[in-house]
């Protein structure tokens, strides 16, 4: 299984210019949601969904799945701070899970589906931080927010059949009750920062 090490910024090689690609990873329940909510937006270069914050090397979908594994289920989101600033994925984030339910979202239950952002460097970590402060003053929840704010230390691809996943299983029904609504939603409110 591919294992990623955060160095803070990875760069992709395109003819004689080297663009700075930035990586964020998030946690907010099903990674299958979050997958299919972050690839649309503009400036996205690819998502991945993994597992991070665990004890165990290198952990399966059925180990993470028993919620023992202390791993959470996340996507690595690899973008282009011209295009989508790391403000931009927060806000997103944000308004896409539940950040106020601890170990829950909806009916996915457990550890693995707990709210997390794992920084990858000291920008990242005051940026987020300054974010859910403002959320907090912003009354906007009125229960305390249980994200959990960490660093990175390892990211672990999952299985290659949870890539697309939304985008190959959009008739069945978890897809239709729980992802659709959420892909809905940020097409209502985040039209500016969709892929045109």
């Amino acid at each position: 299984m591919n294992h990623y090490l955060p160095k803070g910024r990875v760069e992709y090689l395109e003819g004689p210019l080297v663009q700075e690609i930035q990586s964020a990873v998030f946690g907010g329940g099903c990674f299958w949601c979050a997958e299919a909510v972050f690839e649309r937006l503009r400036g996205v270069v690819s998502v991945v969904p993994g597992y991070a914050s665990g004890q165990s090397a290198n952990p399966t979908y059925e180990q993470i799945c028993t919620g023992t594994t202390g791993h959470a289920e996340v996507v690595r989101i690899d973008f282009d701070p011209t295009q989508v600033s790391f403000q931009d994925l927060l806000t997103v984030f944000f308004a896409t899970h539940d950040p106020i339910t601890l170990n829950r979202q909806g009916n996915d239950v457990g550890t693995q589906y707990r709210s997390i952002i794992l920084y990858a460097n000291e920008g990242q970590k005051r940026e987020t931080e300054k974010f859910i402060k403002e959320l907090l003053e912003s009354g906007q929840f009125r229960q305390p927010i249980v994200t959990e704010v960490k660093p990175l230390e390892t990211f672990y691809e999952a299985e290659p059949y949870h890539r697309e996943y939304y985008r190959r299983n959009e008739g069945q029904p978890y897809c239709q009750f729980v992802i659709s609504p959420k892909v809905g939603k940020l097409q209502q409110r985040f039209r500016e920062l969709l892929q045109s």
